[in-house]
């Protein structure tokens, strides 16, 4: 079992900055693909970026592309995603994500396709 804590959440002006963090246990973090994906109040739950095994590999949602940057350091079993010129739209619990198969044969920006998730960070930005 993978057990999945995100970290780095807080309240930031927009045009800040904010890097989460999420560490993985039960499972060495090379053998998972991994994904961030947000919910706000009342909203689905929408993709973010996702990262390769290797970290060789990486996908943005276009709303993030330019402003968010995807990395992993599986030494730590940590992924992380640095959140550049934050907006308030961009106000939303974070989930961090994972899935043990191959990056090349399911889209990781759907949801369905992993099958361990955190608990969430809450990311807030004023106006």
């Amino acid at each position: 079992q993978v057990q999945l804590v995100e970290s780095g959440g807080g309240l930031v002006q927009a045009g800040g900055s904010l890097r989460l963090s999420c560490t993985a246990s039960g499972r060495t973090g090379s053998t998972l693909v991994m994904g961030w994906f947000r919910q706000a109040p009342g909203k689905e739950r929408d993709f973010v970026a996702a990262i390769s095994k290797s970290g060789a590999f990486n996908n943005y949602a276009d709303s993030v592309k330019g402003r968010f940057t995807i990395s992993r350091d599986n030494a730590k079993n940590t992924v992380y995603l640095q959140m550049n010129t934050l907006k308030p739209e961009d106000t939303a619990v974070y989930l961090c994500a994972a899935d043990g198969r191959s990056w090349n044969s399911y889209d990781y920006s759907r949801s369905q396709h992993y099958n361990y998730w955190g608990q969430g960070t809450q990311v807030t930005v004023s106006s």
